[in-house]
């Protein structure tokens, strides 16, 4: 058990390995490179929330970094859901919690980066 946990908290640090992982023996088995590229996005979204979470507490000081994340997917899926239920009168929940899910790991992505550098450049100065 102690093995998946740390198996689990290396991943979560670095989000790039499941993804590249999956992207390359599932697109290698299934052929499929479009498809293999969405299921990294989707399993690694996952883990760059929490490593994004975690890096925004260490940074700010704080403890609310997941809570936050899940207020901003929950104000966003409002947001596109009412866009979605003008434009076309319904709700599709799959297809809106598919584009909340796709766009989280694009916004993740760009906050790990940027919490990365501030979090290099407050260790290299000191500022801690």
């Amino acid at each position: 058990m102690k093995i998946f946990g740390f198996l689990l908290q290396f991943l979560t640090v670095l989000p790039f390995i499941p993804f590249l992982s999956i992207w390359l023996i599932y697109g290698f088995i299934n052929g499929d490179n479009k498809k293999a590229f969405r299921l990294a996005m989707d399993v690694t979204t996952l883990f760059l929330i929490l490593v994004v979470a975690t890096m925004y507490n260490t940074i700010f000081g704080g403890s609310f970094g997941f809570y936050l994340i899940v207020l901003v997917l929950l104000i966003a899926g409002g947001l596109l859901g009412g866009a979605q239920n003008r434009k076309r009168g319904k709700i599709d929940a799959l297809k809106l919690v598919k584009t909340i899910w796709r766009l989280t790991f694009f916004v993740m992505a760009f906050f790990y980066i940027i919490f990365l550098i501030t979090g290099v450049i407050r260790y290299s100065l000191h500022i801690v």
